[in-house]
């Protein structure tokens, strides 16, 4: 599978933006997706992910109850929309794809999209 993430960009603090993975040459179901972030001099973090199949979902603490995730079936894409963002959490956005049971560990994951930007700020 091939990943598209895009929707980065410029927000002020408490706004909001949405990112989408779209995904390509198989189905989106078929994975489990995560989306990461990394800012600077800092590793890797997981922010959200949904469950191949059942589409079960798991937060990342720092952003629990600001950030929705939801599969598009129809449209073969998995959308981040993210609100009340700030300053911290800028950093590229990326989505990934895999098969594995453990959805929180980056190493888990095989298939990566290119990042996309977003810097909170004003």
């Amino acid at each position: 599978v091939q990943l598209q993430a895009s929707g980065g960009g410029l927000v002020q603090p408490g706004g909001s933006l949405k990112l989408s993975c779209v995904a390509s040459g198989r189905p989106v179901s078929a994975y489990t997706i995560g989306w990461f972030r990394q800012a600077p001099g800092k590793e890797r973090e997981f922010v959200v992910g949904i469950r191949q199949g059942g589409g079960s979902i798991a937060y990342g603490d720092s952003v629990k109850g600001r950030f929705t995730i939801a599969r598009d079936r129809a449209k073969n894409l998995v959308d981040l929309q993210m609100s009340s963002l700030q300053p911290e959490d800028t950093a590229v956005y990326y989505c990934a794809a895999t098969t594995s049971v453990g959805l929180r560990d980056p190493k888990n994951y095989y298939y990566w999209g290119q990042g996309t930007q977003v810097t909170v700020s004003s």
